[in-house]
């Protein structure tokens, strides 16, 4: 083997990569939302400001089947109740895979 390939299946340095493109995109949403809530005195409906500034942004394993679950403080925070239906974004984050 050469020192390029040493057997490991994901280099030091991709895990990197993946830490970097989940800040960049943290980054990136949360301008986003500061954009659109400056945009209210631009004429946009109020009633969409206040849908937007109701987010939250936390990470969470994924669960057998595919499942998530959103934290309890959060759920609390934005008056998530069992059988509401709620929009996700899914940025992959880490990958704990051999």
């Amino acid at each position: 083997m050469t020192e390029e390939d040493d057997g490991s299946a994901w280099p030091p340095t991709m895990f990197k990569g993946f830490q970097q493109a989940s800040e960049q995109a943290f980054e990136q949403q949360q301008e986003m939302f500061k954009q659109m809530l400056n945009a209210g005195a631009s004429g946009l409906d109020m009633n969409q400001l206040g849908a937007m500034s109701q987010t939250a942004t936390f990470k969470t394993r994924v669960q057998s089947g595919g499942r998530i679950s959103i934290p309890d403080a959060e759920r609390e925070a934005l008056d998530i109740e069992e059988g509401d239906i709620v929009q996700t974004v899914v940025i992959p984050v880490k990958r704990n895979r051999e």
